[in-house]
């Protein structure tokens, strides 16, 4: 099970919950689910108890219990547990790679048009609220209410005069629109200390591997043969983080994804392609495939934000 799937069978559960009498209220028509913080309790978790207890008539904590019994049993989900208040917990199975890679490749074709430019607006402002735009759209979900944004600390037009516009577009969309933008000459920086500079770098690498491998003979072929549980787990989050990133609307969340993302590609580039006398194998195909969709997600992710991904640097 994937966490996207997860987050389906979380509605399903309310929705037969609803239908057999154990709750009542209006079932929700997509569930939050977000991985859990580093010391909590399992892999994934949702407040989604919180969401419908109101309308059930009951405690959260109740709700919980009601949907727990009901997801403990379904496969895929290998433990269900409740903390807090009503906060629902999962651990899951683990999942392949060559589904997680089928799965996530339609997600990361982003064919969004642009919203208003709205020049009334002042620059920061203008790409806060279009990467929301861009983001609830491609999830589906209309467009929310207006949402204070934090004025910039330095006349914009100076800054995107100093650093341009991808540079400040990635700086004020990692910041949480409340908080204050800071920049500073790093944003100029061609080199790993510089987080746009590491995503485009890795979805460029994955531009380059596919090129090599073509030189090479060979072209990727999804498979499960890869070895890479970090960059799994991070790519399995995509879809989950698109979802929190409309329902918060929030796009530093999708961006700060981006950068584990691409932290994680640049590690794994270096077994991806054959070493040495070693000739192509199936297992260098499935890992070439892994490599491209975290490309495109990459790619996909940037243009929800609204910033350029060469295919070269």
């Amino acid at each position: 099970m994937t966490p996207a799937d997860l987050s389906r069978c979380v509605v399903s559960a309310v929705r037969h919950a609803v239908e057999d009498g154990e709750l009542g209220g209006i079932v929700p028509a997509r569930v939050v689910v977000e991985r859990t913080r580093p010391g909590g309790v399992g892999e994934y978790a949702t407040p989604v108890a919180f969401q419908i207890a109101k309308g059930a008539g009951l405690r959260p904590a109740q709700v919980a219990e009601v949907l727990a019994r009901r997801l403990g049993g379904v496969a895929g989900i290998e433990r269900v547990e409740i903390t807090g208040a009503g906060f629902l917990n999962f651990s899951l199975t683990s999942v392949s790679a060559a589904r997680l890679v089928r799965d996530v490749r339609p997600l990361a074709v982003v064919e969004v048009p642009d919203p208003p430019s709205g020049e009334s607006r002042e620059p920061r402002e203008r790409f806060v609220r279009a990467a929301v735009a861009r983001i609830e759209a491609a999830q589906g979900v209309g467009p929310g209410p207006e949402f204070p944004i934090a004025p910039v600390a330095r006349r914009d037009g100076d800054v995107l005069a100093r650093y341009g516009v991808d540079a400040v577009a990635w700086a004020v969309l990692t910041t949480p629109a409340r908080e204050t933008p800071e920049f500073s000459d790093t944003l100029l920086v061609q080199g790993e200390g510089n987080e746009l500079f590491r995503v485009r770098y890795a979805h460029a690498r994955a531009h380059a591997l596919v090129r090599n491998a073509e030189q090479l003979g060979f072209r990727p072929e999804i498979g499960d043969d890869v070895d890479a549980p970090a960059l799994l787990r991070v790519l399995a989050d995509h879809p989950l983080v698109l979802e929190a990133a409309a329902h918060h609307r929030a796009p530093e969340r999708l961006a700060r994804h981006l950068v584990e993302l691409a932290d994680a590609l640049l590690d794994f580039q270096y077994r991806v392609l054959p070493q040495g006398d070693e000739k192509p194998s199936a297992a260098h195909r499935a890992r070439l495939a892994l490599a491209e969709a975290v490309g495109t997600v990459l790619a996909g992710g940037l243009a929800l934000l609204g910033i350029d991904a060469p295919t070269r640097l």
